[in-house]
């Protein structure tokens, strides 16, 4: 499975990168919204995790929004400390709260990923 991780903070990328392989996952990974939005058409990503304060013109709202214009279904993970904009996850979006243990986004990730192959009803 690949993930998007899209975090400015490098320290943060590369705890959270790290967490993500152990736990057997692909994971590209980018600093803005503009490098993510760059990905998009590729359809590289099975789940999104992006931070919602981003440097540069694009958030992680409008990264989420874009690819969830190409794919309906995909798993968005918001992570954010402050965001000054008002918060409109997508549908079956998650928000966590920095700080965070790395496990908390892998752990969040599992259960999106169950609740999407879960059978309805």
């Amino acid at each position: 499975m690949s993930i998007l991780l899209v975090e400015d903070d490098p320290l943060i990328r590369e705890f959270v990168v790290e967490a993500l392989r152990e736990e057997g996952y692909h994971v590209i990974h980018v600093s803005t919204g503009e490098e993510a939005l760059a990905w998009c058409n590729r359809r590289v990503a099975d789940v999104l995790v992006t931070d919602i304060r981003l440097p540069g013109e694009v958030d992680g709202w409008q990264v989420a929004e874009r690819y969830r214009e190409q794919d309906p279904e995909l798993p968005v993970i918001y992570a954010t400390g402050f965001s000054p904009v008002t918060p409109r996850p997508v549908s079956g979006g998650r928000i966590v709260q920095k700080p965070f243990h790395p496990e908390e986004i892998a752990r969040t990730i599992r259960e999106l990923r169950e609740k999407k192959s879960a059978p309805p009803g």
